[in-house]
């Protein structure tokens, strides 16, 4: 058996065998891989195998020969296929440009929504400030007038004190009450004359009542009496009631004037016969 035929490297010098993805079984079987003039082939040199794992830090650095060494300096710096292709992805997607968020405004306070929604001019809001202001405009208005009506007299009107009450020939004898409510007289006709009786009590004012029955009149409030002349005969009267001055005009009417008044005065003189006090028929 020629020795030189396939001269090989001694053990200590040789170079770690590298597992080749193609050929695991060898690797694993221990066989040596075929050597061209004491180098790996080429196909095992271009294989590109994963890095090795990192010695523990406690076992001392292996001494290795330049061949060796070059050898796990470029398997160490290759980057493995899946590497690759995992970071392929990656760097694709790094060069698409992705669309900026949209901006999420920021939330408001319940009282500020609030606010806003009861500023909103409604017609319904309208309508309650036009009621308002409205009760405000008459409130006011109403002020104004009564302070005005303060320095204004405050005068009674009252009918004319001058009005006719027919002819004499529309009465007929005795008390008539036809204006006891519109003018506060009687008209009293007798067999002589026609007169008119102004129909207030001479004591505190008040106005008596006509009572045929009792052919009197008499005060409701403290029960004075008077004959159907207008005399005082029973109660605290003082004095009988006034007469109203009478007389016709050019048609024949009676003219009655209760702003001139005929008195009989307590122990004075009797005016109930001047000229005015009555009517001669």
């Amino acid at each position: 058996m020629d020795n030189h035929a396939n001269p090989t490297l001694p053990a200590e010098s040789e170079p770690d065998a590298v597992p080749t993805k193609d050929a695991p079984a060898t690797a694993a079987s221990g066989q040596a891989e075929p050597r061209v003039n004491g180098s790996p082939t080429q196909a095992s040199a271009s294989t590109v195998s994963p890095p090795r794992e990192a010695a523990p830090a406690s076992a001392p650095p292996a001494v290795t020969s330049p061949t060796h060494t070059s050898t796990t300096t470029t398997a160490q710096t290759a980057v493995p296929p899946a590497t690759v292709a995992a970071k392929a992805p990656a760097a694709a997607s790094a060069g698409v440009t992705k669309a900026a968020p949209k901006a999420v405004p920021a939330s408001k306070p319940a009282g500020a929504v609030a606010v806003v929604q009861s500023t909103i001019d409604t017609p319904t809001n309208r309508t309650r400030r036009r009621i308002v202001w409205a009760a405000i405009a008459g409130f006011l208005g109403t002020s104004f007038l009564m302070f005005l009506r303060f320095f204004l007299p405050r005068a009674i009107y009252e009918p004319s004190s001058v009005f006719r009450i027919g002819f004499p020939g529309d009465y007929s004898l005795g008390v008539d009450t036809k204006y006891q409510q519109q003018y506060r007289i009687w008209v009293t006709k007798t067999s002589d004359r026609m007169f008119v009786i102004f129909a207030r009590c001479t004591h505190l004012g008040c106005t008596p009542d006509w009572k045929s029955s009792e052919n009197k009149f008499k005060c409701p409030c403290h029960g004075s009496g008077y004959d159907s002349e207008g005399v005082n005969f029973e109660g605290p009267a003082p004095r009988p009631m006034d007469r109203a001055h009478v007389e016709l005009d050019a048609e024949g009417q009676i003219v009655v004037n209760t702003g001139r008044l005929y008195e009989w005065p307590k122990g004075g003189e009797n005016k109930f016969d001047e000229p005015g006090a009555y009517i001669p028929l």
